[in-house]
């Protein structure tokens, strides 16, 4: 069987590599849309992935009556709509207006924090972080210097199981103990009442960075510092701002997220390929009692409230039923993929449908496989994975590097053959 899609830490700034930025940040939202092959695209920001039964029955309605009807996960816990009829973005906007999914329309595109999808739910962790999400979101959209950050910049709050803080985000707040949280960049503890403002504080510091610079960055690993000297320049905004502060080493332990099952107060599926259809999606909304929680692994996790066991076995025997990933060993856990053709006019192949096929030739490969259309790889894990990139005449170069041996290609493939390609590179 595969592992779940991996995470890894960002690399230090140190270790950075340059971007070449000669334009402005164009990454999608919901007031300015991106035209691709199958109509506009919009990104729909939700912090921690949460979304009301009332929000989410709004987006699957703007789906269904301005795009292609489905609504796409991507790797943010955030959500796509596709194939939108060119001239309904105020349309679109005023309908998530109503259903409280823009609360800033100056800082639409910044809201991007991921949180642990279970907090506050199963028992793990060391605290809820939810009224930390709460507070950091609310920072966010107060801040006039928080639109400068890009569409790309990332915030994760970490309720101390590790699981969003292996997500690479450019901030990271972690909880250490009931009264604490480690701060990166900073590499301090602050106290959990201080985390919202020590993160805003933090994204501050690299926005004054790359001012200092005349770099047109959009995330943290793209600064050429010196090793420490963001540490050193989040510090230093620290005490400015008034936030106590002292150095502390990064916490052990890293996790996946949360795999499909019916855990203490809440189920958790898998979507393949991030994609719900209308129906998947109006499942979902009638099975929210509170809230849903789209995780970052491209999953969904249903609060339960007070639903007894048999209630909580009915409500996940539904969701399976409907075609979404119950079962915690399916091969589609380690599966990814862009969105490929028709929608993307880079694309060489239809890499969803050549990824659907091949699922039972990717099972035991033992690392995750990522399939992409394009040299561009858009929305490839980090870590320990499986390149399967398209390539121009209806091929596939595939190909897997680890941190423990080289890098090793088969130079095509037909996707008749993936199977051995695979066997030939993970042997």
């Amino acid at each position: 069987m595969l592992t779940a899609m991996p995470t890894a830490m960002p690399p230090s700034s140190s270790q950075a590599t340059p971007a070449a930025r000669d334009r402005g940040d164009a990454c999608p939202g919901t007031l300015r849309l991106h035209t691709a092959d199958d109509g506009a695209l919009a990104r729909v920001r939700l912090p921690g992935g949460v979304l009301t039964a009332d929000q989410a029955r709004a987006l699957g309605d703007a789906a269904r009556r301005l795009g292609d009807g489905d609504l796409h996960l991507t790797s943010r816990g955030n959500v796509q709509l596709r194939g939108l009829a060119q001239g309904c973005g105020a349309e679109l906007a005023a309908v998530l207006d109503s259903a409280g999914l823009l609360p800033s329309w100056e800082h639409e595109r910044v809201r991007n924090i991921v949180a642990s999808p279970l907090s506050g739910l199963d028992g793990g962790g060391l605290r809820d972080v939810r009224p930390w999400l709460t507070a950091l979101d609310a920072a966010l959209c107060a801040s006039d210097t928080a639109t400068g950050l890009s569409g790309r910049f990332l915030f994760a709050l970490d309720d101390g199981r590790g699981d969003v803080a292996a997500l690479g985000a450019d901030v990271t707040v972690r909880a250490v103990a009931e009264t604490g949280a480690w701060l990166a960049p900073g590499s301090v503890r602050v106290a959990a009442g201080d985390t919202a403002r020590a993160a805003l504080a933090a994204a501050e510091a690299f926005l004054d960075a790359a001012r200092s610079q005349g770099a047109r960055a959009w995330r943290i690993s793209e600064l050429m510092l010196p090793e420490g000297e963001m540490d050193r320049l989040v510090r230093d905004r620290l005490t400015a701002e008034g936030i106590g502060h002292e150095e502390s080493p990064q916490p052990a332990g890293v996790l996946d997220g949360p795999r499909p099952g019916v855990v203490e107060g809440a189920l958790s599926v898998h979507v393949p390929l991030g994609r719900l259809s209308a129906r998947q999606w109006d499942e979902l909304a009638r099975v929210c009692v509170t809230e849903l929680r789209l995780t970052p692994w491209r999953g969904v996790v249903v609060p339960l409230g007070n639903a007894s066991a048999a209630q909580a076995a009915e409500t996940f025997a539904r969701l399976g039923a409907a075609g979404l990933v119950t079962d915690p060993s399916s091969p589609w856990l380690g599966v990814g993929a862009c969105v490929g053709r028709p929608g993307c006019a880079k694309a060489h192949a239809d890499v969803r449908a050549d990824a659907a096929l091949s699922l039972e030739a990717t099972d035991g490969v033992g690392l995750p496989v990522y399939w992409s259309g394009c040299e561009r790889r858009c929305g490839h894990p980090r870590g320990d994975h499986v390149d399967v990139v398209a390539t121009p005449g209806g091929g596939y170069r595939v190909s897997a590097a680890t941190t423990d041996r080289r890098a090793r290609t088969v130079p095509t493939a037909r996707p008749a053959l993936i199977r051995a390609a695979l066997a030939a590179i993970t042997s």
